[in-house]
């Protein structure tokens, strides 16, 4: 089938969306020298809230009214975080993933002003986050630090920084690097101390799934590693069926060797309670292998501690 000859591609309007989008049409340049691109940028409704994203209904709140622009034919692709497209419920209907980019880095990092550490900051400093999975994180590691919430995309938090209110932010790696801003970064946390969310790095190529011709032309862009990964994550969090004020977090990792393993976990709100579980893939597919995980944090309890979660 001949590629498709124009690729409309919608996102968030974020500086950070549009980087990812850039990295897409570069790509893309690259594998299809003949095909014209094309942005159309949407703000959200995640996008223009401030509060609380349960009342939103989540996740989902950051990928809508993209949805809507593809399934309208207003656009041919949609370049997604994978970690923001909910796992809990299907695609929206009548559309697929049509591949998922090379992984960046999965692991958190820290922006303090002067360079400091996790370690380094004196107790009661204000840790800048709104995610449910990074404040239990930090709760379980770091006590004596406070966390504030802080919403917006990141360029908006790194102002919100500068301007007092926090004293440092917990940000993705990869999101910094995105928008050229990796030089801030005061430390990386290890995934020991601080498990990534699932899908982190991962950027999603989703397309209508009746345009074989945008599904073609953007496919081989796909990573084989990424998509065992990713798959293997959403399978895990799907069983689960954590909604999103459960501190949910993992990753899947391929070996050189193809290999497959993958590392879940459960946190209470408070972090007292920490619920772990890895395991091998063999052979197992990615999907049996996130399903596996999710049961073996069931059998721990899982069910019942996302359950006694308000959301």
């Amino acid at each position: 089938m001949a590629a498709a000859e124009l690729i409309r591609i919608v996102s968030r309007s974020s500086p950070m969306a549009l980087a990812q989008v850039e990295r897409v049409r570069a790509e893309l340049a690259v594998l299809h020298p003949g095909v014209v691109t094309e942005v159309v940028p949407v703000v959200t409704s995640g996008d223009r809230w401030m509060g609380d994203l349960a009342k939103l209904g989540g996740k989902g709140a950051f990928t809508k009214e993209v949805d809507q622009a593809l399934l309208a034919g207003e656009a041919d692709l949609a370049v997604h975080c994978l970690k923001d497209v909910p796992a809990d419920r299907p695609l929206p209907a009548g559309t697929v993933f049509a591949g998922y980019l090379r992984r960046d880095d999965i692991r958190d990092a820290v922006i303090h002003p002067e360079g400091l550490t996790l370690d380094q900051l004196p107790p009661g400093s204000r840790i800048g986050t709104s995610s449910v999975r990074r404040i239990a994180q930090l709760a379980a590691s770091h006590p004596h630090l406070v966390c504030v919430p802080i919403r917006g995309n990141a360029n908006s938090r790194l102002a919100k920084l500068a301007a007092g209110e926090a004293d440092a932010l917990l940000l993705a790696a990869s999101g910094l690097e995105r928008i050229g801003e990796s030089d801030r970064i005061s430390e990386i946390l290890p995934l020991d101390s601080m498990c990534p969310p699932i899908g982190a790095g991962v950027l999603a190529l989703q397309c209508r799934e009746d345009d074989h011709a945008a599904i073609e032309t953007v496919a081989g862009l796909g990573h084989h590693d990424t998509w065992r990964e990713a798959t293997a994550e959403r399978m895990f969090l799907h069983v689960l069926q954590g909604h999103c004020n459960s501190p949910i977090a993992g990753y899947a990792t391929a070996e050189p060797d193809g290999r497959l393993a993958l590392r879940g976990r459960v946190f209470s709100p408070d972090g007292k309670r920490i619920l772990d579980a890895h395991e091998w893939a063999g052979a197992l597919s990615p999907e049996d292998l996130g399903t596996s995980v999710a049961l073996a944090l069931k059998r721990q309890g899982a069910h019942e501690l996302i359950a006694a979660i308000p959301h």
